[in-house]
């Protein structure tokens, strides 16, 4: 393998023009889940050190969990390739590195990893790198359904600790927490700039026992923990502490059993969680976590456009 140009080099540059964007631009904005052409350095495109660079990044910025998670999702391009006989179509090297700002201790920036059923968004208002939000997990197939990874379901535990968490209801708190007969056909938010629902609809976490909220707190916790330790541990100490239960609701919408199409969400004024598995015969999942105070770096970031700073 011939040695990396130096970073002074021409193709340096033009990576690095492909990769950054100034810090509050509106591509910072553009997020999608869906696969479609988009901004950034792909990892096809970067040198093996580039490539370690931002894996680097993804593992300090996401727990040992969420880290498992986007490598399982990024390898289920290569077997859905396979599933529907067009390899050439599903690349695994396909997803995007975008920065926004300088990064730089003390000082605000940003960055994306995005690609087909992938979006994290992090933030850095000072010295701390966090996901915010957007931060989206998506799995075609949900279960492999054969070959030599038949049975597998990267994201399992966010269907069975919910789907749990509904057949412990009584048939009254059922009542409550089921919004619809049928599932949408995708998580209502989208890719929606800001995530916005209409009301609250379900059942309270007042409304539930003592070890209903336990299991439901597993629920967020199955999308918090994808986060570093620090966050996510603030994160849950913040909803157990300071939100109070009757903030918080659960929803479903759609079918109980396994195998058909369903959908549920976790909504408070602070955070929304969306999951549906509605496509392909119900073999094909959307999850988000959205932070309905901080996505894309909220208000830190907000006061630092507004305090006038140049955009890098």
């Amino acid at each position: 393998m011939p040695p990396a140009p130096p970073p002074s080099s021409p193709c340096w540059t033009a990576r690095r023009a492909r990769a950054t964007y100034g810090l509050g631009d509106e591509e910072q904005f553009n997020w999608a889940f869906t696969p479609v052409s988009r901004n950034g350095l792909p990892l096809k495109d970067m040198t093996p050190d580039q490539r370690a660079a931002a894996h680097g990044l993804l593992q300090t910025t996401l727990s040992s969990q969420g880290y498992h998670k986007a490598n399982a999702i990024i390898e289920l391009e290569r077997v859905l390739g396979i599933l529907e006989g067009r390899p050439q179509r599903r690349d695994p090297e396909d997803y995007y590195v975008t920065i926004f700002g300088t990064p730089e201790a003390g000082g605000p920036w940003a960055w994306r990893f995005e690609g087909h059923h992938l979006s994290f968004n992090f933030s850095s208002p000072s010295n701390e790198l966090t996901v915010t939000g957007p931060a989206f997990m998506g799995a075609n197939p949900a279960t492999v359904p054969s070959g030599v990874k038949a049975g597998w379901r990267p994201l399992g535990r966010e269907e069975d600790l919910a789907r749990g968490l509904l057949f412990m209801l009584s048939p009254e708190q059922r009542e409550m927490a089921v919004i619809a007969a049928e599932a949408p056909r995708d998580i209502i938010t989208g890719n929606d700039r800001e995530a916005r629902l209409d009301s609250f609809e379900g059942i309270p976490a007042s409304r539930l026992t003592a070890e209903q909220r336990d299991v439901l707190m597993g629920v967020i916790w199955e999308y918090v923990g994808n986060m570093e330790a620090e966050s996510a541990h603030a994160w849950m100490a913040r909803i157990r502490d300071e939100i109070p239960p009757g903030d918080v609701y659960f929803a479903w919408a759609g079918s109980a059993e396994p195998g058909e199409g369903h959908y549920y969400r976790v909504h408070a004024p602070q955070f929304l969680i969306e999951y549906d598995n509605t496509q392909g015969n119900a073999n094909h999942v959307h999850s988000v976590w959205r932070d309905l105070e901080n996505d894309f770096g909220g208000d830190a970031l907000a006061r630092h456009y507004e305090e006038g700073h140049e955009h890098n």
